[in-house]
């Protein structure tokens, strides 16, 4: 099977052909579609595996169908939550990758470092948000967003976050978000 098999978009088909790939990986092949149907999922791959596109390439085609086109400051469509800063780094370059020949905005949060630029970002209006637990509540307790026009959910490296201690931080973002939206929860065990 081919990207192309998958309904992705052309611009994403283009960015998937500058990174050199061309065919998905099991995880991609079975996840993309049901994403992309607005469907739960509950994503289950070894690290390594191309989990992060499994969820980003269709999360970016959706925002880029309903909003790609909209002029103006972006709402926040999509919430990414990941256990360290690394690892949202690494999200975060990899939804920039798959998106450039778009116009979705999107930023990375992350604790120990000052949030002035963070911020900015967030103001400036994105659509995509990778952020860590601490940051994100720490965030949104400033009243600097909130979390209401949020329509995809991703909690990745699910296990992780739960060995890290992270349930009562994830308990209180699910009572933040929106009952409607998609919810996507990808794990290596």
């Amino acid at each position: 099977m081919r990207f192309e098999e998958l309904e992705i978009i052309d611009p994403i088909l283009k960015a998937l052909r500058d990174k050199n790939y061309e065919e998905p990986t099991p995880i991609q092949e079975k996840a993309i579609p049901i994403v992309l149907k607005r469907k739960d999922v509950l994503g289950c791959a070894q690290t390594g595996t191309g989990k992060t596109a499994a969820f980003s390439i269709p999360i970016i085609q959706q925002i880029h169908n309903r909003e790609g086109q909209k002029s103006g400051k972006p709402k926040l469509r999509s919430l990414i939550v990941t256990p360290t800063r690394e690892l949202a780094i690494q999200i975060d370059e990899s939804i920039k990758d798959y998106s450039k020949y778009t116009n979705l905005k999107h930023t990375v949060i992350f604790g120990g470092v000052k949030q002035g630029k963070q911020v900015r970002k967030i103001r400036e209006g994105i659509h995509i948000l990778v952020a860590t637990p601490g940051r994100l509540l720490d965030l949104i307790s400033q009243g600097i967003f909130n979390l209401d026009d949020i329509k995809i959910f991703v909690l990745d490296e699910a296990d992780r976050m739960l060995d890290m201690g992270f349930i009562n931080d994830i308990r209180k973002l699910l009572k933040m978000l929106p009952e409607k939206r998609q919810s996507l929860f990808f794990s290596a065990t």
